[in-house]
């Protein structure tokens, strides 16, 4: 059993009894305590109230001992605290920390200069005792929501599900994060021996040579595949419309030999953003190269990430790389096409190495030889491109 404070001291006073001269000091150096504890716990053993005595002179602390709380003790001290932390005060013009990171450190310092002087300790204490916690940024605001979010996210639901029981192709494109190629850290973990981890620059500086890898992904929710194309210039409509028809000439056009339309679900923005010219004229010369209709359905603004490609394939795709450098574009190229998840997820990837210069204009021409019909509700977010004859 564990010892309270007054077999602690008893037991040391009669430690430093039985040592002898010098017992007081060699106990208090061995055990940590106080001389004055060791020397009152053998004036209790020489006055007969040892371990069993359960008198009232006998009892652990004096009515009213032991050290009392700080915020007791200093009445000031909590209410000071919470005006420090307390969120109602963030930009605030008169919080002495507005623009300093509130560490117990810091905040000790601020409260010894307002008069309440604590340890960083004791601060910490003090914040666990007020139910605070150390806590990161969460993502939860989108900004401001078009009224006709809820209704586009219920048109896109209705137009899916019906495409699927048809038993045509339904996919969700976007482009992933461009990431650095070359022995740079990833984010993550990775098994390797104890005290052996991969070494990488110091330094994330881009290398001029291999530049960034573009990965633009594709996911059939029907069969729950993926493609990915890795570009390594630019994110534009042109790449996205070629990752697209890459796609259906590897992958969908064995899963869908029958199709004659592709429903096409995107973000709002991006190299497939709804208001991108070039992005219609590319899906035009893909209409018109696979001969398919293709109906596109986009996301409303701010809220990329309901978008289906982002949980189904990307979040694997990254999990499935994390810890590793990406040395090479080809190592890009395998760690994707490796990426699989317990529900049957399957990914296929290869390099795209064309160039798509950016700054390409749309002249009113090319604007006016497309074959685009808008849907009747949000003709802007969602509209059908058919194959000119």
């Amino acid at each position: 059993t564990r010892m309270d404070e007054r077999m602690r001291r008893q037991w040391a006073g009669a430690e430093a009894v039985a040592l002898g001269r010098g017992g007081l000091a060699a106990v208090s150096r061995a055990t940590g305590l106080a001389l004055n504890t060791i020397k009152a716990g053998r004036a209790e053993l020489a006055a007969g109230r040892g371990p069993g005595d359960t008198s009232a002179a006998a009892r652990i602390r004096r009515p009213g001992g032991g050290r009392k709380p700080i915020t007791r003790t200093d009445p000031g001290l909590r209410e000071a605290l919470l005006n420090l932390v307390d969120p109602a005060t963030r930009g605030h013009p008169q919080s002495p920390l507005l623009w300093s990171s509130k560490s117990t450190r810091k905040l000790a310092v601020e409260l010894a200069r307002q008069g309440h002087p604590v340890s960083d300790r004791t601060v910490a204490a003090l914040l666990k005792a007020e139910r605070y916690s150390l806590q990161a940024n969460r993502k939860t605001r989108e900004g401001s929501s078009h009224p006709d979010r809820d209704a586009q996210f219920g048109y896109i639901n209705e137009q899916a599900t019906l495409a699927l029981k048809a038993g045509r192709p339904v996919v969700s494109v976007d482009t992933k994060k461009k990431e650095l190629v070359g022995e740079f850290k990833n984010s993550g973990q990775e098994w390797q021996p104890r005290g052996q981890p991969l070494t990488v620059n110091v330094h994330d500086f881009p290398d001029p040579k291999r530049g960034k890898a573009i990965p633009y992904g594709v996911h059939d929710l029907a069969h729950d595949e993926g493609w990915v194309s890795v570009g390594t210039n630019h994110d534009t409509a042109e790449f996205a419309a070629a990752s697209i028809g890459r796609w259906w000439r590897e992958m969908g056009r064995r899963r869908f030999p029958k199709a004659r339309r592709l429903m096409i679900t995107a973000d709002g923005g991006g190299s497939n953003s709804s208001r991108s010219r070039l992005w219609k004229v590319a899906l035009q010369a893909l209409a018109d190269d696979i001969r398919l209709e293709l109906q596109v359905c986009h996301f409303p603004p701010g809220t990329s990430k309901w978008n289906k490609i982002e949980h189904r394939l990307f979040c694997f795709i990254t999990r499935n790389w994390r810890g590793r450098p990406l040395v090479s574009y080809q190592a890009i190229v395998n760690l994707i096409a490796s990426t699989t998840s317990t529900k049957g997820l399957t990914v296929r990837a290869a390099l795209d190495d064309h160039d798509y210069p950016t700054g390409r204009k749309v002249t009113p021409q090319e604007l006016a030889t497309l074959c685009c019909v808008p849907a009747e509700f949000h003709g802007e977010w969602n509209y059908t491109i058919r194959p000119r004859a």
